[in-house]
């Protein structure tokens, strides 16, 4: 298998599928780039978010387990100034998030949901060539 093989035995072959957008009040404050192998279909995305200057924390095409989707987790502590990051998880599972005053805390994952109060997600796949309003 060679380094660009993925675990499936496919040599990915990513072509663009589409795109989600962030917004806010409809204002695109970011986007998620969605791509997909031409061979086996498999999704990779890429988070941008505009006016941000560091990297984004999954860079190039990177992996997903096959039990794990691709989301967007949004943190809404601050009233106008929501935090959101590109996410992978399972199922049943519990992810490290920052928190806008930059807490690291454990959210719960609920049937590849998160939904606490003041932190919700989507899955990407659901709005494919759309914007969410966050």
């Amino acid at each position: 298998m060679s380094s660009d093989e993925g675990t499936e035995g496919c040599s990915h072959q990513p072509v663009y599928f589409g795109v989600v957008n962030i917004n806010i009040n409809e204002r695109t404050i970011g986007s998620v780039d969605v791509w997909r192998c031409a061979a086996c279909k498999k999704r990779f995305c890429e988070e941008k978010q505009l006016g941000i200057e560091e990297l984004a924390d999954l860079v190039g095409m990177p992996r997903i387990d096959a039990d794990q989707r691709w989301a967007v987790s949004v943190c809404k502590l601050q009233q106008g100034r929501y935090k959101w990051r590109l996410v992978k998880f399972r199922e049943e599972d519990e992810i490290s998030h920052e928190c806008l005053d930059e807490r690291v805390i454990k959210l719960r994952v609920s049937n590849f949901e998160i939904a606490d109060g003041q932190h919700w997600s989507f899955l990407v796949d659901d709005h494919v060539n759309k914007a969410v309003e966050i």
